[in-house]
């Protein structure tokens, strides 16, 4: 039996270094010396202060802004510890509430508007912390901006084209705009 469990502890004790410290030491000196950014949670600085990832949403509420999707986070709204989307089916009383919840709240917020709601202003994703909202939803809102803010509809659409970010290498998914970029650069033009 010793001489079965010595050469154990003896690869339990050299695997626990290799996996445990150096692999990791050696993947986060480079991911800090090749993508020091995304490394340290892609967070966006602004006058010295971090006001945000461009990884996580957060919640926008007020008609100056552009909202983003519904966050499905327990407790809080755009809570990261409690991240998942709600697995409601179409078909859940529940999901109709909220749906219910959000075209009420974006009607009440634009009352003119006649454009369809693109669903991503009307669903939760599924992590429930989305940073990003389709083309489609920041031109819905882009009207509302503008009046409320007082500004040319041009000048926010220019803002929308300014944050639009593209497919993820070219071809997977669709084209999408990071919702506290946006805000944050409407906020600088004002």
């Amino acid at each position: 039996m010793k001489k079965q469990l010595k050469p154990a502890l003896v690869l339990l004790v050299v695997f626990t270094i290799i996996t445990g410290i150096l692999y990791p030491t050696l993947i986060t000196g480079l991911a800090q010396l090749i993508f020091p950014h995304q490394a340290n949670g892609s967070l966006i600085v602004q006058n010295g202060q971090v006001v945000g990832s461009e990884l996580i949403g957060q919640q926008f509420d007020q008609p100056k802004y552009f909202w983003g999707r519904i966050s499905d986070t327990s407790g809080v709204a755009y809570n990261a510890s409690a991240s998942g989307g709600s697995n409601y089916s179409v078909l859940n009383p529940a999901l109709q509430a909220q749906v219910e919840t959000r075209l009420a709240a974006l009607k009440a917020a634009d009352p003119q508007n006649t454009l369809p709601v693109p669903a991503d202003l009307v669903t939760a994703s599924g992590s429930g912390l989305d940073p990003d909202i389709s083309i489609a939803a920041a031109q819905y809102q882009a009207a509302r901006v503008a009046k409320v803010r007082n500004i040319s509809l041009d000048q926010v659409n220019a803002l929308i084209s300014q944050n639009t970010r593209g497919r993820i290498l070219g071809f997977l998914g669709e084209k999408r705009v990071n919702v506290l970029k946006l805000n944050l650069a409407l906020d600088k033009i004002q």
